[in-house]
């Protein structure tokens, strides 16, 4: 596979979840981000903007396993991983999966479940595989969480932690439609099919998710940029405002999803645009500010603006030096 097949395919799927998805083109962009660069992604807004439909869009679109759990205080980790039951027929301990063997998992409403709970899944998102029973067993590729969460209604749910939350690759706000979107989303809904995930085909098949990953790990990143990345990173490790700055693991992702929606866009390289543009979704949910009450959130995102202004962009002579 080459680039502009990366492309086409991202094309093709855009506008498979276009059927479903009216407008978010650029949140729909993210999300191909985030399954090129082999990552995860935190869906929050209020409720009944489309979260849960656009994953289940996204699966519908590709010929993967999907399971969707709904996140509730008295769900189990054995209800996500699976169990040894005793089959009396056979007289022996069976496994019996769970939903996290799928492909693309859908959490939805993951803040309602316990800590407990939610720890199963640290595991899994990093790792790719899960231990039961002193045993471990990889999970098939490639594999994607897809998790969704209301910031407003707080009663009942429990905070992600930020190890759990430093997991996610891209955490992103979809938003309310504008008037036209909105009056758009009204005609599909009047159908008779309504406007529900089945109106996505199967556009891409696992074999081809996995060669366009593969292929996402050769775009090419000058030195110049990685020291960029580096410095952004250092820049919030030492703000003000920030307890806890961006981690390693978080640089990593910035590098993987720069390398992944450059790819999405036709290019073999990654440019500084490239990391501007994705260093809010990637690294916002990242920080952990000394003031931890009212707006998080919002001052992350006026960090990272800052420190953008601050650092200097390599020169194009240098970028041009490190692409050959």
């Amino acid at each position: 596979m080459q680039v502009n097949q990366v492309r086409e395919l991202a094309v093709k799927l855009k506008e498979n979840i276009g059927r479903v998805i009216v407008g978010k083109e650029g949140e729909v962009e993210l999300l191909l981000t985030a399954l090129l660069a082999s990552g995860h992604v935190l869906l929050e807004d209020v409720p009944g903007t489309g979260k849960t439909l656009l994953a289940k869009s996204l699966a519908a679109s590709l010929s993967l396993s999907f399971q969707r759990i709904q996140f509730t205080p008295d769900l189990l980790p054995s209800d996500l991983t699976g169990i040894h039951f005793y089959n009396q027929k056979d007289g022996e301990f069976q496994f019996r999966p769970g939903p996290l063997f799928s492909r693309i998992v859908l959490a939805d409403e993951i803040n309602r479940a316990t800590p407990r709970t939610q720890s199963s899944l640290l595991e899994c998102m990093e790792e790719r595989q899960v231990s039961i029973d002193g045993q471990t067993m990889a999970l098939e590729q490639p594999f994607m969480v897809l998790a969704t969460q209301n910031p407003v209604d707080n009663q009942g749910t429990f905070p992600l932690p930020e190890a759990q939350m430093d997991r996610f690759m891209i955490r992103m706000k979809l938003g309310y439609p504008s008037a036209a979107e909105g009056k758009e989303i009204l005609k599909r809904t009047q159908g008779p099919a309504g406007l529900t995930a089945e109106r996505a085909e199967r556009t891409a098949t696992a074999g081809e998710v996995l060669e366009a990953q593969q292929l996402c790990t050769q775009v090419s990143v000058s030195e110049d940029l990685m020291g960029y990345i580096v410095s952004l990173a250092e820049a919030t490790r030492v703000h003000a405002e920030v307890a806890l700055g961006v981690s390693p693991r978080g640089t990593q992702a910035l590098l993987r999803a720069a390398q992944a929606y450059a790819a999405l866009n036709g290019r073999e390289y990654v440019l500084p645009d490239d990391i501007k543009h994705l260093l809010v979704p990637v690294c916002a949910h990242r920080l952990v500010l000394k003031k931890r009450y009212g707006g998080q959130h919002e001052a992350a995102v006026r960090i990272l603006l800052e420190v953008l202004d601050q650092i200097a962009v390599p020169s194009e002579a240098g970028l041009e030096s490190g692409v050959r």
